[in-house]
């Protein structure tokens, strides 16, 4: 049975995908970015920090990552990624705001590949 924070690495990736295909299509469609995909990243971002947290035990525990700068590394960025992303199209709600966003999940997707591939 794979463990807590493979589980909950998964749900975030799966997440990840979902708001960014739901940002692409908004982009695509060529509408503003609505509401609703803010509130899916800031819920991405809670998901997130879920994950981070979970990340913290390998490090407190007696099973180490190999390279603990770069798990370090992961961390960090999956938690700072999508706000830097949110906060630069804060006042922008144009069609290219939502793939700025797509683009966040994307990338904090692959983090939390990344981050679970390391530990």
């Amino acid at each position: 049975m794979p463990s807590v924070s493979t589980q909950i690495t998964w749900i975030v990736v799966g997440y990840a995908a979902l708001v960014a295909v739901l940002a692409i299509v908004v982009a695509a469609r060529g509408l503003e970015r609505p509401s609703w995909l803010d509130q899916m990243a800031w819920m991405l971002q809670l998901l997130l920090v879920v994950r981070a947290l979970a990340g913290l035990g390998p490090l407190l525990g007696d099973d180490h990552p190999d390279s603990t700068s770069t798990y370090v590394g992961y961390l960090f960025a999956a938690v700072c990624v999508l706000p830097i992303a949110i906060r630069s199209v804060d006042g922008d709600r144009a069609t290219w705001s939502s793939a700025v966003l797509a683009v966040a999940a994307v990338a904090v997707g692959v983090i939390a590949v990344r981050l679970e591939m390391t530990a």
